[in-house]
């Protein structure tokens, strides 16, 4: 059975992520960590709370994959942006509490990031036809 607060109170934190995604996109002193970890945040309750409309119980986890796989195991079928998103994983823990590696990684393009973050954003709005409170 679906859980609609569960789902606005995920997609509202989301939200919380996409602000601090807009304000750290155009600077280039942002910590990448940072960036990265808000975007992979963003990503996993987006997600969960397309798991969470549908009522599909899924484990406490920050494993983007683990999480997209499941949905599509319940016939939720994601844009792509979210394959390229689902890289993000790294940034929930390993880079939030490990030293950032300086080989092997990419910077990332925050503005594109951004784009996408909020793309995945207005796609799952539309999937649970959430409508952001105006007041």
């Amino acid at each position: 059975m679906p859980q609609p607060d569960l789902t606005s109170l995920l997609i509202q934190k989301a939200e919380q992520d996409c602000y601090v995604l807009k304000q750290m996109a155009g600077d280039a002193e942002s910590p990448v960590e940072i960036f990265g970890f808000h975007a992979q945040q963003a990503t996993e309750k987006l997600i969960k709370a397309t798991l969470s409309f549908k009522g599909v119980v899924y484990r406490r986890t920050h494993q983007l994959t683990e999480l997209a796989d499941l949905a599509i195991d319940n016939g939720i079928q994601f844009p792509p942006i979210v394959e390229s998103l689902v890289d993000l994983t790294p940034y929930a823990v390993e880079f939030r509490y490990d030293v950032f590696p300086n080989e092997g990684y990419e910077e990332l393009d925050k503005p594109a990031i951004l784009e996408q973050v909020n793309a995945f954003y207005e796609w799952t709005c539309t999937f649970v036809s959430y409508v952001k409170d105006k007041n």
